[in-house]
């Protein structure tokens, strides 16, 4: 069985911002897939049996190196795509960073893992990284 493909896939991901109002993000690599690159909040598939917020931090700490606490769930995104025949739940969580160092844990799968200012983000991001990221300034971000 193929999650995503022969039955619905359930993932997750770390939105994690840090005191620059920089959020982090990981450029998925053409290498490890066929689909385009494409920029992602750190994160992937939870495997049977684990919950959740334990398949964020351990999504985080394989990709990149960082250990995180789970703050607050943002959002969730379903993505059905008919034409690779696709279908994924995605749940989207705030994290903060509580240990290890930055640096590219699967060079394999991810061409670049960087820090964006929250107004300067690059062109493909994930559609579930931006509902995160909306969830985040509507619901945890201050009102001015």
């Amino acid at each position: 069985m193929i999650p995503g493909k022969n039955h619905i896939g359930v993932g997750c991901g770390a939105l994690i911002i840090n005191e620059k109002e920089e959020v982090l993000l990981v450029k998925r690599s053409l290498k490890a897939r066929t689909e385009p690159e494409y920029w992602s909040r750190p994160g992937g598939e939870v495997c049977f049996g684990e919950k959740i917020e334990d398949a964020v931090k351990r999504e985080v700490r394989e990709e990149t190196g960082l250990e995180v606490e789970v703050l607050r769930f943002l959002e969730m995104t379903e993505m059905i795509d008919p034409t690779p025949k696709t279908h994924w739940i995605t749940f989207g969580y705030l994290a903060g960073i509580t240990g290890g160092t930055l640096e590219n844990k699967e060079p394999d799968k991810h061409e670049e893992v960087r820090w964006f200012p929250l107004t300067q983000l690059p062109g493909s991001c994930t559609q579930y990284s931006i509902n995160s990221l909306n969830a985040y300034r509507t619901f945890v971000l201050p009102k001015v």
